[in-house]
């Protein structure tokens, strides 16, 4: 229980691709913000915050600022959790502490090692559990993230009028949205359309698609428009992205003690 097998440590990165382990991983921001993706939508996180993350869930993690991390791998945790978690650390940082010093025993040579990572472990799960303030979003934000995932391919779609639909007021919906998700409806539909875009843009040299055939796919229907806004969250004209992305991404540690499922295909 609450067996540790692997600890890592991200020095500063920007991005990391989509995949997904086979056992559970918990992740302390110790520097930066970003963003984690998963099927059902975005989790900001910020330094302090821990994410608990379940076996096999996709997920990959983006910030526009970079972010630094200590992660740790762990089988039959004794938590309650059923879906990815964000958990602040407390001022006194008593849970930076035991990742700290998680990473220190892991690749220690002291004969108590394992002894350690198995107190170590244990000490994580019980602050976690303790610091947990699980509090589910309410329905009506569910349902305007749902409104968005399943609609925003669609040039035609109008989140003002889906807005206006709902039995709240506009000003309401927007207000509290924007409390829950950290942005607005508007700026989380852009963000996704151009997040799935960045990623399709990798993807375009094997299977021959325009970066206008790419724009269009996420809703996007005027190209020209399509690079402004792509320029302006990434910093780079789609046309340029994948070049630049290649130029700037550093070699990437490999976790040989934990298994990672890439899903480039999916």
């Amino acid at each position: 229980m609450n067996d540790i097998t692997y600890v890592g440590r991200h020095s500063l990165v920007h991005t990391v691709s989509r995949h997904a382990h086979e056992s559970w991983e918990f992740i302390y921001c110790t520097y930066g913000s970003g963003t984690f993706v998963f099927d059902f939508g975005e989790v900001p996180y910020a330094q302090g915050d821990i994410v608990v993350i379940p076996p096999m869930v996709p997920h990959s993690n983006n910030s526009m600022q970079g972010f630094r991390n200590i992660h740790i791998n762990m089988t039959s945790p004794m938590l309650t959790f059923k879906s990815p978690t964000v958990i602040a650390d407390d001022s006194n940082h008593f849970i930076l502490d035991a990742f700290v010093a998680a990473f220190y025993h892991f690749y220690s040579s002291r004969t108590e090692r394992t002894a350690l990572l198995s107190s170590y472990g244990n000490l994580i799960c019980c602050y976690l559990s303790a610091y947990q303030t699980v509090r589910q979003r309410p329905g009506v934000v569910e349902e305007i993230v749902h409104s968005i995932i399943s609609n925003y391919s669609d040039c035609d779609y109008e989140l003002d009028a889906y807005l206006h639909s709902l039995p709240f007021s506009y000003d309401y919906l927007r207000k509290l949205f924007q409390k829950e998700m950290g942005v607005t409806p508007h700026k989380f539909l852009n963000d996704k359309r151009l997040q799935i875009a960045a990623e399709a843009l990798i993807n375009s040299e094997s299977n021959g698609s325009t970066v206008a055939d790419i724009g269009l796919m996420c809703g996007f229907r005027d190209p020209l428009y399509f690079s402004k806004m792509f320029k302006k969250k990434y910093g780079v004209a789609p046309t340029f992205y994948l070049q630049s992305r290649q130029n700037a991404k550093a070699p990437e540690q490999q976790d040989s003690d934990s298994v990672k499922v890439m899903l480039k295909d999916v």
